[in-house]
């Protein structure tokens, strides 16, 4: 039985049939969608559960953006020791295993808790983009391999909109009281209802966390096509072979400007996009008044759906404008459409904001694949940096939430505009980025 890394010797097959294991690691995108999204509804339940400020909902983010940093180098380092299908694995099993937490945290009725289950989902979703995105950068012709990774990547919205369906039927309960009617609860009647908005999110977490781990294990049993450095990889220009392999390859990265660039982006991006789709439902409610989450909730299922459909748009697009450019586009329009939702209001800002989610939907996977070309060996270790970049999914809500809280939740939707104003030029830079040929090649060898 291999023990999931590259063995140079073993025999390659020419043409290798790996449908399965890819589909698996599509399917990966789906996973982390569906995790990513419940976290905007959480965000509407714990603030009713736990009597929340803006900028301590926000906190349901950051915790779980931190796990994504402190995790992604670890799993680049995993994934270079015992071979991405073990990564993949472990990742599973993190993701399973913070799912479950979900129920003593529940029982304890405490919001810390809560935010280490997150932490730990978090933790496993690290391991699982630090190896996803990669694998589909590198599963063919690298001229295409912006194109092919936003190809994987439209499923990740469809498990986003799994997510908020999900919580919108099973964890929202409808029941919304405003300040005078909580003023007017007994102790004890107050207490009841806190208690059981807490408890709302049990269930569905304890059915997220058993699939997540009978997945783990149909993963675990499948043989896994695998990447590794082959003695005929031919790096870029430039790029110190030598350093990949060793704590020099911090260094190597950072002589790589591009790269750095993209890592920036990288962190303004997911910040736009955290904070646009955590603040959507109280943004709904606060343009509509009288709105209620479970519609409001609607409203954020339709912003992923259109991000959905932008993914396809953008992928079809792509064959007909470089992908960079293409994304300059989409950041420009994002500026604009959050000014709208800053000061237009009412039915127009709501659109505007939602409108949002289509023009984004490309930035993600075209920042990551832009970022790693020319990096050669040092791909794996560049593509850690990438996913540490996540972090911005906790900063920014937290600064939108402040802003919400200083002036309002409309006036808060300016900060997401300066994120894709950060893209926009990054975007710009990305037109001079070297493409060089194929970073890392596909090993493709028997493992368990």
């Amino acid at each position: 039985m291999s023990d999931g890394r590259a063995h140079p010797h073993q025999h390659q097959a020419t043409k290798p049939k790996w449908a399965i294991p890819i589909a698996l690691i599509v399917s990966l995108f789906f996973l982390w969608g569906v995790a990513n999204n419940l976290n905007d509804v959480l965000i509407a339940q714990f603030r009713k559960a736990f009597d929340l400020q803006d900028w301590q909902s926000g906190l349901v983010q950051s915790a779980f953006y931190l796990g994504y940093f402190f995790c992604a180098m670890p799993a680049a380092l995993f994934a270079r020791r015992y071979g991405y299908k073990a990564a993949i694995v472990l990742g599973l099993a993190l993701y399973g295993i913070g799912a479950l937490l979900f129920y003593p945290a529940a029982e304890l009725r405490a919001y810390s808790a809560f935010l280490g289950a997150l932490f730990v989902i978090a933790s496993g979703l690290a391991f699982l983009e630090t190896s996803a995105n990669p694998l589909m950068t590198v599963l063919g012709d690298p001229a295409g391999a912006e194109r092919r990774l936003n190809l994987a990547q439209a499923f990740n919205p469809l498990g986003s909109v799994a997510g908020v369906l999900m919580g919108r039927q099973f964890i929202l309960s409808g029941v919304e009281y405003t300040p005078e009617q909580l003023a007017a609860l007994s102790p004890e009647a107050l207490a009841r209802f806190r208690d059981t908005e807490a408890m709302a999110a049990q269930s569905s977490y304890l059915v997220l966390g058993v699939l997540v781990l009978l997945w783990a294990v149909v993963v675990f049993a499948v043989r896994f096509p695998t990447l590794s450095d082959g003695p005929e990889e031919r790096p870029e220009e430039g790029v110190d072979t030598a350093a990949a392999g060793d704590g020099s390859g911090f260094r190597g990265l950072l002589r790589h400007r591009h790269f750095l660039f993209g890592v920036v982006a990288q962190f303004f991006y997911v910040g736009a996009q955290v904070g646009v789709w955590s603040f959507l439902i109280r943004y709904s409610q606060h343009a509509l008044p009288g709105t209620g989450e479970k519609t409001a909730a609607a409203y954020l299922t339709l912003s992923l759906v259109a991000f959905m459909a932008g993914r396809f748009a953008g992928t079809a697009l792509m064959g007909r404008m470089p992908a960079e450019r293409l994304m300059g586009v989409f950041a420009a329009i994002n500026v604009a459409l959050c000014l709208v939702g800053a000061f237009g209001g009412g039915w127009l800002g709501l659109g505007a904001m939602i409108a949002t989610s289509f023009f984004m939907s490309i930035m993600f996977p075209t920042i990551f694949a832009l970022s790693l070309r020319g990096l050669g060996p040092l791909t794996k270790l560049g593509s850690s940096w990438l996913v540490m970049a996540i972090i911005g999914g906790a900063a920014i809500p937290v600064a939108m939430g402040r802003v919400s809280d200083m002036t309002s939740i409309a006036v808060a939707m300016v900060v997401p505009g300066v994120c894709f104003a950060v893209v926009g030029a990054f975007s710009l830079a990305g037109r001079t980025a070297p493409v060089g040929g194929r970073d890392e090649r596909l090993k493709v060898v028997a493992t368990h």
